[in-house]
């Protein structure tokens, strides 16, 4: 018999790694539509996949009920960039991946987390994920709410836009009606 310990760190992984594999997918191909060069969408890509890698090591923290976070976890969960750099420096990922992973909940108007950068003080790479990683999440079934449709979630990132870089928005917006 499975646990429900089990059935939820089963459930995290696979949500984690399907949901990295479309970061990973959507980063790329914005990078492409930005036009960067080669060696940096590559390593967009493996940005994406392993952006929220630090969220693993939070399952002792968490609930595990299916409902939308609590306040007590909430400051849990924004630790997940520190925790998935210290994993992934230790298995030497470059230093692109490595900052592209910290600072990707950072917003452009400078409300983000992990440090309230704003504007063109965040990195590249993470302005490139915040957006990516916001429409994957968005685009995604989770277990307290169904996916929302392409059209409704470009609507709720419109709503949205101060926390993106409008360049990047807009590229994302032309790479995703290319596919």
């Amino acid at each position: 018999m499975v646990k429900m310990s089990e059935k939820i760190i089963r459930y995290d992984l696979e949500t984690e790694i399907d949901h990295g594999i479309e970061v990973s997918n959507l980063a790329y191909a914005t990078a492409k539509e930005l036009g960067l060069a080669e060696n940096l969408c590559y390593e967009l890509a493996v940005a994406g996949m392993v952006h929220d890698i630090g969220k693993l090591r939070l399952s002792r923290y968490m609930s595990g009920e299916e409902n939308p976070l609590v306040i007590e976890e909430i400051k849990y969960v924004r630790r997940h960039t520190q925790l998935g750099c210290e994993v992934l420096k230790k298995r030497g990922y470059s230093p692109f991946v490595l900052e592209a992973v910290y600072y990707h909940h950072e917003n452009y108007d400078g409300s983000g987390y992990p440090e309230n950068l704003r504007g063109e003080e965040i990195p590249l790479g993470s302005r490139i994920l915040r957006v990516c990683d916001t429409y994957a999440a968005l685009t995604e079934k989770r277990p307290y709410r169904d996916a929302f449709g392409q059209e409704t979630a470009f609507r709720m990132m419109i709503d949205e836009v101060k926390n993106f870089d409008m360049q990047i928005f807009l590229a994302f917006q032309r790479a995703i009606h290319k596919s």
